[in-house]
């Protein structure tokens, strides 16, 4: 590599790079990439080339080390230790699963009901947390809700309890407990019950390689049909939310009718399901009755 590239010649080279791997989107990637290592976002990358700047010759080998990473499909989200969910930035790395942007829509629903809970104090919580993306977004958007997570896995709660801490919502709290028996003190008090749990049918191996080779799999496989976890979240959401709280539940754009019936099987009211901004379903919500 040329010890001084243009930023504009090495964002090609690597795009180029990147799009031989088979990376979607290479352009966003690389630009990603060389804001990390430039300590800028993607605009001041785009600036930079725009100008003719150059890169230093330490900082075109380490864009050349992640571009590198990013070619064998490691996730971006891995290689820069953070994920953007909503208004958060959140540290992410291996055992824990990397929050998408699908997700935003499924915390937007969980938020709204929130919001509209006849409750100076409402209580909100969400079982199998992850990173914690749906419980600090509900916290932090909603901070007169008490907000409480579940997580019971030991190599995701290190990310989630790291986060917890950087986000500092003094309204959140996180346990480490199984989702099934998460805080029977909150028995008939919680006003939202939100969750993205494994949803992927076990036969049902992912395409991209992210997800496929570095997701977790305790976080993608729910079963022969994807919904064991679903089952039991209904359960659950009928012993937490007082009469009229909302469950919300993330899945697979071909999992609506089903859950669904599940939901409505069990005594939830009104269940709907919910597009996300591609239009393919994303959540379905329930009222308790």
């Amino acid at each position: 590599m040329n010890p001084a590239p243009s930023v504009a010649e090495a964002l090609q080279r690597a795009a180029e790079r990147l799009a031989a791997a088979g990376i979607p989107d290479p352009v966003v990637d690389v630009e990603l990439l060389a804001g990390f290592v430039l300590g800028t976002g993607r605009g001041g990358v785009q600036a930079a080339a725009m100008r003719g700047a150059d890169f230093t010759a330490d900082e075109a080998r380490r864009l050349d080390e992640l571009v590198a990473r990013r070619s064998t499909r490691e996730p971006l989200q891995h290689i820069t230790g953070l994920a953007p969910f909503r208004h958060l930035e959140l540290r992410v790395g291996p055992g824990v699963f990397v929050p998408r942007p699908e997700t935003e829509i499924v915390a937007q629903l969980a938020i709204d009901a929130l919001r509209a809970a006849a409750s100076a104090a409402p209580v909100a919580v969400d079982l199998g947390t992850g990173s914690g993306a749906i419980a600090l977004a509900m916290a932090t958007e909603v901070p007169h809700a008490r907000v409480f997570a579940a997580e019971n896995s030991v190599d995701a709660f290190v990310w989630t309890r790291e986060n917890f801490e950087r986000v500092g919502a003094d309204n959140a709290q996180l346990a480490f407990i199984d989702l099934a028996h998460a805080f029977p003190e909150l028995d008939g008090t919680v006003s939202v019950v939100a969750s993205n749990p494994p949803y992927v049918p076990d036969a049902a191996i992912p395409r991209d390689p992210e997800v496929r080779l570095f997701d977790p799999p305790a976080a993608l496989y729910g079963g022969v049909d994807g919904l064991d976890v679903v089952r039991v979240l209904s359960e659950v959401g009928l012993r937490l939310a007082h009469p009229g709280g909302a469950i919300v539940i993330e899945h697979g754009e071909w999992q609506g009718e089903e859950i669904r019936r599940i939901l409505s099987a069990d005594g939830w009211r009104a269940a709907a399901t919910h597009p996300d901004l591609t239009m393919r379903d994303r959540a379905t919500t329930a009222l308790r009755p």
